[in-house]
């Protein structure tokens, strides 16, 4: 792959050849005049921690060298998350603000434990425990970090009344006991993925008739005990028509309207999605077409709310065996910068560090490039999004942001998806650029502006200083992403 460094991006000989391959700059691009389009949370860039991985237990197995065989057991126990350990607070603080949602399909089944001394096993109608001292952990994690929480609530067999009907006595419990510590939640679906019931712990039979029921006693329920929690609902994951049924039965009643993405199944659950389509025009677009379906439900069921999309990740199913590479950093920042400039208000990664997808390896807490992407966007792409003036186009993708942190300037994303040919661009002010590539698409080191990311020796996070070009044509090399930074003066930004 094609290195770029700031020698070679000045070389003339590499200019005239981009001139003469039909993939010249074109019109000066004059930051100075972006227009605004919209406002993100300030806490937009998020992310989940699974409720299984804060009780313990079995969740999907990380990939080894080679595929699963037939009848291999895709999960593996693990014990509870350590959210008190010092590196992985470090590197969640690098983050903030944020949005910390504990939740997942084993929230939809897992009891809450008031007690001093937890069950040794789970009440019937129940698959799990959360202790008091596993929830203190993640209130004082989430202060810590300064992540506000998001959750759902279990609503399995065991938090039903001899009707069938759900009560609210396990929710309320929790949120008792975090007030008795001094905590908060900020927002909470009722139950996870209530399109996927089958899977997610809810009855025999559950649907949309019984969620409809189940969702307006929640409702009420947070009415009178929680009115400062926002509701979140229906975080649905799929795009068929029982997501609005879901709607239907429930009524209005929802604070944000969320929704959960995925572009497939991982090969775990029998997925068939190939590395080589990962920077595809068609696999990038997923993101826009889910939207897109989701928001109409929006404007049929709740016109007017704001948009969170609150569990996402390349493949459902623990992550693609890519999920883990550079490959995948592609997707990750092209899905934030879509969904800003489309209005939607968070996104939460899942997870921060479980399985493939993590940004964090589960075992080490190394950052993997998805978590390096993530801290430049947050280092660098403010909460105003503005106009780029560059549509969408076969390799070439560019996302505009008021600069974090610095009055008038503006950052922009450059993603070069083409994986052979450079593309330029033609600036009419100078800027500093972060440059983000790796020896391997498949690799899991990436490096900035040549060098390569990793925490020092007391585990601390490295400077990310950007590199000066002066106003005029830049190079982007095949396959890498750019953050450049102009001090552009954008009254839009003031």
């Amino acid at each position: 792959m094609f290195r770029w460094d700031k020698a070679t991006a000045l070389v003339p000989a590499l200019l005239a050849a981009l001139a003469c391959s039909g993939l010249a700059a074109g019109p000066a691009i004059d930051l100075t005049t972006m227009t605004r389009v919209g406002m993100v949370d300030e806490r937009f860039q998020s992310y989940n921690v699974e409720m299984v991985e804060v009780t313990g237990g079995r969740f999907w197995k990380p990939y080894g060298s080679e595929p699963p065989a037939a009848g291999t057991d895709l999960y593996a126990y693990r014990p509870p998350i350590d959210l008190n350990n010092v590196k992985l607070r470090k590197l969640a603080a690098a983050l903030a603000p944020a949005y910390l949602r504990v939740s997942g399909t084993w929230a939809n089944s897992t009891y809450f434990s008031d007690m001093e001394h937890a069950p040794s096993t789970p009440p019937a109608g129940f698959n799990g425990i959360l202790t008091r001292e596993q929830w203190s952990d993640v209130l004082d994690f989430s202060q810590a970090v300064d992540a506000k929480i998001v959750t759902s609530f279990a609503i399995s067999p065991g938090t039903r009344d001899a009707a069938g009907v759900w009560t609210p006595d396990q929710a309320a419990r929790l949120l008792a006991y975090t007030r008795l510590l001094g905590g908060s939640i900020a927002a909470a679906e009722f139950m996870n993925e209530p399109d996927l019931p089958a899977i997610n712990g809810a009855p025999a039979g559950y649907d949309a008739a019984a969620y409809g029921r189940d969702f307006k006693i929640f409702r009420s329920f947070v009415g009178q005990t929680a009115p400062e929690m926002m509701v979140l609902g229906p975080g649905a994951a799929g795009e068929a028509a029982l997501a609005a049924d879901l709607l239907a039965a429930s009524g209005p009643g929802l604070d944000v309207f969320s929704y959960h993405h995925y572009g497939t199944l991982s090969e775990r659950c029998i997925g068939s999605s190939r590395p080589e389509a990962a920077l595809s025009e068609a696999w990038l677009a997923q993101t826009d077409q889910a939207l897109t379906f989701h928001r109409t439900l929006r404007d049929r069921f709740e016109p007017g709310k704001p948009i969170w999309l609150t569990e996402t990740a390349d493949a459902a199913c623990g992550g693609n065996r890519w999920g883990s590479t550079f490959l995948d950093t592609f997707r990750y920042l092209d899905q934030l910068g879509r969904l800003a400039k489309a209005g939607v208000q968070v996104v939460m990664h899942n997870t921060l560090a479980a399985s493939d997808y993590g940004l964090l390896d589960e075992r080490t807490l190394t950052p993997r490039p998805n978590y390096w992407g993530a801290l430049l966007w947050r280092r660098l792409m403010g909460a105003t999004v503005l106009d780029s003036g560059l549509p969408i186009e076969q390799g070439l993708h560019v996302y505009a942001h008021c600069q974090r942190g610095k009055p008038g300037g503006v950052t922009l994303l450059v993603i070069n998806t083409d994986r052979i040919a450079s593309r330029s661009l033609n600036f009419t002010s100078a800027s500093e650029r972060y440059a983000l590539d790796a020896t391997s698409l498949r690799s899991t080191i990436v490096q900035l502006n040549g060098t390569t990311l990793a925490l020092d020796d007391k585990g601390d996070l490295p400077p990310t200083e950007g590199l000066p070009n002066p106003a005029g044509i830049l190079t982007f090399a095949p396959a890498t992403i750019s953050f450049l930074t102009v001090a552009a003066e954008n009254n839009a930004c003031r």
